[in-house]
């Protein structure tokens, strides 16, 4: 199969053809149709987070066609599709495990990072970590909900009944949650880089109540806030918009330094927690909500050997929505339809 291989943290992705994997007992082996690109990609692309398996097939946002079973049954048939997030793995068996924190476990791997993931025609899953997909959604559609949406949810569904809800940082996973915010009749605050009038504006046409830079305070205080953004100075600047008993949520797997903020800050039960990875259930609950509201993505298509391409882009803010990898020859060319690569509508 051909593949986009990292080698090295810090070097591009290498086109090859490697070995078609084998599915083992419990497995499914898929053949990709669709991969997006996540920030995440980036920071283990880039050497931000530690010890990633090399050499590396990234990728967790993958929807993809059973081609092969394990030797074992599953909740799956073959042509079944299916959708493979970033949780891989748990042993099961840990104290986390067994009490529904399966995101916490110790011996966790991960799609991408520590397994092989979707830069590529097929990849081996565990079944246990694999959804069936909203029927509504086309191949192309439906993978940013892998993650931005996965990983979104499970921070929205920390802030608890907020009723006026703060996002700093409206990129991918914000717009997702800002849906469901909004179908559920909570008040949203969004808050942009500083001048960024055009994000703002958007935000304002999805229905928030108010948007502005993060260097501003919002008209009124907040019951909570979630940072999609990684940068850890906004953590105290929404600490400061919070009302009494408020909660801050880092939504993200990599921020820069927190840095020091007065106590004051803090004080009255206001609360910081980071979200780590997801959990099965989040995935069926969030799988379940987002055709009802429904929640819509807007998506920019590369090929997979433009994969370099969308990952600079992304990096450098140039893309005009979730980037999504198309696999050639793979899926059901229905579900795709209409899709364009991005070199493709260039060259109109």
């Amino acid at each position: 199969m051909r593949a986009m291989v990292l080698d090295k943290p810090g070097q591009p992705l290498q086109l090859r053809d490697i070995e078609k994997p084998r599915p083992a007992k419990g497995q499914l082996l898929v053949r990709v149709a669709t991969c997006a690109v996540c920030r995440t990609d980036l920071h283990v692309v880039d050497g931000e987070l530690p010890d990633p398996k090399l050499p590396l097939i990234p990728g967790h946002q993958i929807v993809g066609y059973v081609e092969e079973i394990g030797e074992e049954n599953s909740k799956f048939a073959i042509g079944d599709r299916v959708g493979i997030p970033w949780l891989g793995w748990t042993d099961g068996e840990c104290a986390y495990c067994r009490s529904n924190r399966e995101n916490l476990c110790d011996q966790a791997r991960f799609t991408g990072y520590t397994i092989d993931g979707g830069y590529a025609e097929f990849t081996a899953a565990d079944a246990r970590f694999c959804f069936h997909l909203p029927e509504r959604y086309n191949d192309v559609e439906v993978a940013p909900l892998l993650c931005a949406g996965l990983i979104g949810y499970r921070s929205y569904r920390k802030t608890g009944d907020a009723r006026r809800l703060g996002i700093y940082g409206f990129g991918n996973a914000a717009h997702l949650i800002a849906q469901i915010a909004l179908y559920e009749g909570r008040d949203l605050f969004v808050f942009t880089r500083p001048g960024d009038h055009a994000t703002q504006q958007n935000a304002k046409a999805l229905g928030a109540k108010w948007a502005g830079g993060s260097d501003e305070m919002p008209p009124e205080k907040l019951d909570a806030a979630i940072i999609f953004a990684s940068v850890g100075p906004l953590v105290p600047a929404a600490l400061r918009a919070l009302s009494k008993g408020g909660i801050v949520i880092c939504g993200g797997i990599h921020m820069s330094d927190i840095p020091s903020f007065p106590y004051g800050d803090l004080w009255e039960e206001r609360v910081i927690t980071s979200v780590a990875n997801l959990t099965r259930r989040d995935g069926e609950e969030f799988f379940d909500v987002a055709p009802r509201v429904p929640v819509q993505t807007k998506t920019e298509t590369f090929s997979l050997d433009q994969a370099n391409t969308a990952l600079d882009r992304f990096r450098d803010g140039k893309l005009s929505g979730t980037a999504v990898l198309l696999i050639p020859n793979s899926g059901h060319p229905e579900r795709s339809e209409g899709h364009r690569t991005w070199s493709e509508q260039r060259a109109d």
